[in-house]
């Protein structure tokens, strides 16, 4: 054998052999139930970093802090360093990817979330936001929720879910700009059904505020609601959560409408 190809042999056999780096994040904060249980599953794939908000960062979607400092602190959690961020769940990826990683990880996983993730909530959801994050990065990525919001939750089910979907996620290659969202129905194994590729159902919230008066007789509100699917199909994450099936939905960072550029260039829009 050629000495060129020997080291190059040799480079890739190290490359395949390095182990892979996890970044795992949540929106409800570091010391959660759920991500204590996504870690423990992340730890059997490789070497794990965690970035986590220091406190609950519930339905803060998308958002960034831009009028305030950010601070990381070191904690320590079951014997392993991790890093507790004062902001928001994408803060604590852009700050994981610039600042705290050696390199680009190898996968990003984001919960297991307190509560369901489908149809509509994605948008709003820290959760789903720091794994969009990570596919804006480049990383695949995937968010984890439970359908169950009690803090004594049991996670156990969906640490076999998430154990399935990183191990394939990690065996096979991941489309660009995409990520996963993954929602877990709360039922025991044994009735559990199984898995499902599904498509974003139609839903929506029907808000309601709640009008209150404080100690000082001054108005506030609390926000309340309803969920409603309008959506009949067989083939969305709500059907398969009702019907005791795991939801994987695909999702995107583009939001455009592609299907209806044509339809608005029939428009008088000149200036």
């Amino acid at each position: 054998m050629e000495i060129s190809n020997m080291f190059a042999l040799r480079k890739t056999e190290k490359k395949m052999s390095s182990p892979k780096l996890i970044l795992v994040c949540n929106d409800d904060g570091i010391t959660a139930p759920g991500i204590r249980a996504l870690i423990a599953v992340a730890k059997e794939f490789g070497e794990v970093m965690v970035v986590a908000p220091d406190k609950p960062q519930s339905a803060m979607g998308h958002a960034i802090t831009i009028n305030s400092t950010l601070r990381i602190n070191e904690v320590f959690i079951d014997g392993q360093k991790e890093y507790a961020c004062s902001g928001t769940p994408v803060d604590c990826i852009k700050l994981a990817v610039n600042k705290l990683l050696p390199r680009k990880p190898d996968l990003l996983i984001s919960g297991i979330n307190h509560g369901s993730n489908a149809s509509i909530n994605v948008i709003y959801s820290g959760t789903m936001s720091a794994a969009m994050e990570g596919a804006l990065e480049g990383i695949p990525s995937i968010g984890f929720s439970l359908c169950d919001h009690s803090i004594d939750a049991d996670f156990s089910v969906s640490q076999t879910i998430a154990r399935k979907v990183i191990a394939t996620a990690l065996s096979s290659e991941m489309p660009q700009g995409t990520c996963l969202n993954v929602n877990i129905p709360k039922v025991s194994a044994d009735l559990l059904k199984g898995i499902k590729i599904c498509r974003q159902a139609r839903a929506n919230w029907e808000e309601e505020f709640d009008e209150r008066k404080d100690p000082m007789g001054k108005t506030y509100y609390w926000l309340t609601g309803v969920f409603k699917n309008y959506d009949t199909g067989e083939d969305t994450d709500i059907w398969a959560l009702e019907n005791n099936y795991v939801s994987v939905v695909p999702c995107k960072f583009d939001i455009t409408a592609h299907e209806t550029i044509e339809r608005l260039k029939s428009w008088k829009l000149d200036a």
